[in-house]
C-alpha cells in the first residue's frame, strides 16, 4: 500500500518498538521493595498502568510538568489503593524509576525482524514523547539504535506530538517530504492524527486493542508492517 510512496519510516519508541509495560513492571519489581514499598505488585499495575496514560495525556495536552507527571502518576496510585507513602520517598521513587527503567530491555515481538526487513529498503527514524535523558538508552540498551537515522524527542522539538511542529522538525531533520513519509504508532491521537495533520501517512500498531476505525490501516502486530510495505 504504502511501498511506491514512502521512502522513510517514523516509528513511536514506547507501546511500539520497546515494550514499556514489561519494561516499567520489572522495575517498579525493583524499586519499589527497595524504598520499603510492600503493595503486592499486582494491585499496584492494576493501577498504575491506567493512570500512567491518563497523566501522559495531561503532560502530551501541556496541562502538567514533567515533574508533575513524575511525581502525580505515582502519588495518585497510591491515594487509591489507600497506602500512605511520603512525598520524599514518592520523589526518590520518581527518580529511581527513571534511573532504572532503561536498564530493561524487552521489545515487542517482531521488533528486530521487522527492522531488518525494512532497513535496507527505507530510511528508518524516531518521533517519541519520552524524555530525551532515557530515550536514547533505551535504544542503545536494547540493541536497536544503529537501525534509525534521526531521533526526535518532544524536548529537543519544544513541543509533544500531535503537534504538528514535532513532525515538521523530523522530517527537515530526515530530510524528506511528507509526502514520502510513514509513521507508525500505537496513539490514535498522538501519532497517527498527529502524523496525518503533518501530511504523513500513517499506520496505527493497535498495542491497546483499540476499536476499528476509519483514520489509517491498524494493524495487530509488527510483522505485518511487510503487508504494507
Amino acid at each position: 500500500m504504502f511501498k511506491d510512496l514512502v521512502t522513510d519510516v517514523f516509528f513511536d519508541l514506547d507501546h511500539t518498538l520497546w515494550d514499556f509495560e514489561k519494561n516499567s513492571a520489572l522495575t517498579f519489581e525493583i524499586i519499589l521493595p527497595k524504598h520499603g514499598v510492600n503493595v503486592p505488585m499486582e494491585d499496584f499495575l492494576e493501577v498504575y498502568v491506567p493512570a500512567n496514560l491518563v497523566f501522559w495525556k495531561l503532560y502530551r495536552e501541556e496541562k502538567i510538568t514533567k515533574a508533575e507527571l513524575r511525581y502525580q502518576r505515582l502519588k495518585s496510585v497510591f491515594d487509591t489503593l489507600g497506602y500512605a507513602v511520603s512525598d520524599s520517598t514518592i520523589n526518590s521513587l520518581a527518580e529511581d524509576y527513571i534511573n532504572q527503567l532503561s536498564s530493561h530491555t524487552h521489545l515487542f515481538p517482531d521488533t528486530l525482524r521487522i527492522l531488518n526487513y525494512l532497513k535496507p529498503k527505507y530510511k528508518l527514524h524516531v518521533i517519541t514523547n519520552g524524555f530525551q535523558e532515557i530515550q536514547k538508552k533505551k535504544l542503545i540498551n536494547s540493541g536497536i539504535a544503529h537501525y534509525f537515522d534521526q531521533v526526535i524527542d518532544s524536548e529537543m522539538a519544544g513541543v509533544k506530538k500531535p503537534n504538528p511542529i514535532i513532525f515538521n522538525l523530523a522530517l527537515t531533520k530526515a530530510n524528506v517530504n511528507s509526502s514520502a513519509a510513514l509513521m507508525i504508532g500505537d496513539s490514535l491521537e498522538a501519532d497517527i492524527l498527529g502524523a496525518k495533520k503533518a501530511g504523513l501517512y500513517a499506520l496505527h500498531f493497535n498495542a491497546h486493542g483499540e476499536a476499528e476505525h476509519q483514520h489509517s490501516p491498524m494493524i495487530k502486530g509488527l510483522w505485518e508492517i511487510k503487508t504494507y510495505l
